[in-house]
């Protein structure tokens, strides 16, 4: 049933006092001031004639190894691990010599140096998009990359963040990672047209603790100035707030923060039903205090956007560094593939790489690259005295299930588990766990596939809502095996983290939750509030 305090998602709604938008809200927490939007891309001038082709390819060459050298700096000055990550892939992206030997075409053909580097970018760019999925996503990066490469070449100022000397919400089409890296003190909440549960302006603002919605129609028709209110749990945008009325949602969240920040323990409902509160990570250096392990060890961020494969030493490096950190680690096997591009694995390209070699299938034409990962995952528990859970992803048959558990349990890995990010094996839980320790539900990915609507696209939001009906079936049916077979199926998908989700997927019977730190105080709370018995009647009425 909806919730009558949740507006459907991509909606505006008129009534008595300020007007409202509705998005996707990707980051918890509420603020409010007054709304400036991003400064546009520069403007290209009208083309000019070459009179000397080498000062034109010296301009070129200048103009990306200062977009290059400035992302690279960022990088260094960040305090936040997954924005150094991010900022550095950036780098590589726009350091990329067949992008530069293209705009140096481009300048052969007759284009002056800006109007080079445009065609190049915009071609690659266009690649890109056109192979879908995480491909699709960083051509929206392109964007920003040869806004500063040709804003560089113009000798015009990179464009960035507004400063104006006072705290305000940002609003923009979409912000690049560099920019959602870069924010400062003064940017209280973050709204986008565009973008996804799972974009790095949503990753970002998670790890910050910054509210942000996105995929917010109608938010570039708002005049700058107007005086908004952001609720980056709801996705609930306040239009024409007063003065006061925004100081006193301010304030508000202020308390708020402050009341979950004193709150402690593991995740337990009102009648004392454990449910474990663990987090999602890509290194120890996104670990945090509060939670009561991990849930979801990315390891793939140790591969990606590098030209050679981690080795086996590197490998039980990063892995043992987390599983000495705490008691409770869930890691997932590389996933990666056409769609998370590895130069590394000389993959080639596909026409829908969603639908391709990705995550375990890598293992079907590639499999020392997983022999090598477990390997590594044995020495890294057996070096600190561990027993993490394995998991593999994009498992969709139980034959691969089970092939799966007997490679990681040659090993002496004892834990062994998979995700459940595909229909096909939500339909198979019950068969699943019978080779396996446990399930992880990936919500990201499930609701992608059972809705077959690309996860990256704002205009499919609500299709991507976790309250849908049938996601919330698939979930049941993977949480009723699991109690049947006496295992733990868990949730690390976006859903995880949604306070107002929670005490339905403990409703329907998950038994862990995994998500970014900022959410575990507010799932804490929320469950805090519920009995188990609410909970369920919460899920019956789903």
């Amino acid at each position: 049933m909806p919730d009558p305090d949740r507006p459907d998602r991509g909606t505006s709604v008129a009534g008595p006092g300020p007007r409202s938008l509705t998005g996707l809200g990707v980051s918890p927490g509420r603020s409010a001031g007054p709304l400036i939007r991003m400064a546009g891309p520069p403007a290209l001038p009208s083309p000019r004639a070459v009179a000397d082709p080498a000062a034109e390819v010296a301009t070129i060459a200048k103009a990306l190894e200062a977009v290059v050298a400035d992302l690279r700096r960022r990088a260094q000055e960040t305090t936040d691990a997954t924005a150094a990550e991010i900022l550095d892939a950036l780098a590589m992206m726009a350091d990329d010599p067949m992008l530069r030997e293209e705009a140096e075409r481009h300048v052969h053909d007759g284009q002056d140096a800006p109007h080079a580097l445009d065609t190049a970018f915009t071609h690659h760019r266009e690649t890109l998009a056109a192979l879908g999925g995480y491909l699709a996503e960083r051509a929206a990066d392109l964007d920003d990359l040869r806004h500063r490469a040709v804003a560089a070449a113009l000798g015009l100022p990179m464009p960035g963040v507004p400063s104006p000397g006072h705290p305000y919400v940002l609003v923009a089409e979409d912000l690049s990672p560099a920019d959602t890296a870069g924010l400062g003190e003064e940017v209280r909440a973050l709204v986008t047209s565009l973008g996804g549960p799972t974009s790095h302006t949503a990753i970002l603002a998670r790890g910050r603790g910054l509210p942000a919605v996105v995929a917010c129609h109608g938010i570039l028709d708002v005049p700058d100035g107007t005086v908004v209110s952001v609720d980056g749990g709801t996705g609930a945008i306040g239009l024409g707030l007063t003065p006061e009325a925004a100081a006193e949602v301010v304030d508000g969240d202020r308390r708020e923060r402050a009341r979950l920040a004193a709150s402690s323990g593991p995740g337990r409902t009102a009648d004392d039903h454990p449910v474990k509160l663990l987090l999602n990570i890509g290194s120890a250096a996104d670990l945090r205090p509060g939670a009561e392990g991990v849930g979801l060890f990315r390891t793939e961020f140790l591969f990606l956007d590098r030209r050679q494969a981690p080795g086996f030493e590197e490998q039980v490096t990063a892995y043992a560094e987390v599983f000495a950190a705490t008691g409770h680690v869930v890691l997932r096997t590389l996933d990666a593939g056409t769609d998370k591009p590895l130069p590394f694995l000389g993959l080639p390209s596909e026409p829908n790489p969603a639908l391709g070699v990705r995550g375990l299938r890598v293992d079907r034409v590639l499999p020392a690259v997983l022999d090598t990962q477990l390997d590594a995952i044995a020495e890294a528990a057996r070096v600190t005295g561990t027993t993490p859970w394995v998991m593999a992803p994009m498992v969709t048959t139980v034959a691969e299930a089970a092939g799966f558990a007997g490679r990681a349990r040659s090993r002496g890995i004892t834990r062994v588990g998979v995700m459940v990010e595909v229909p096909a094996a939500a339909l198979q839980a019950r068969e699943l766990l019978a080779e396996v320790d446990f399930l992880s539900i990936g919500t990201n990915d499930l609701s992608q596939y059972t809705f077959a609507a690309d996860r990256q696209h704002p205009a499919l939001a609500d299709l991507l809502d976790p309250r849908q009906p049938a996601l919330l079936r698939l979930i049941a049916m993977c949480a009723e095996a699991g109690r049947a077979a006496g295992k733990p199926v868990g949730v690390c998908g976006e859903a995880a983290g949604d306070p107002l989700l929670a005490p339905v997927l403990v409703g329907l019977g998950v038994t862990s939750l995994s998500m970014a730190a900022v959410c575990v105080p507010a799932v804490r709370d929320e469950l805090a509030r519920h009995t188990l018995a609410d909970c369920r009647r919460l899920a019956a009425d789903e």
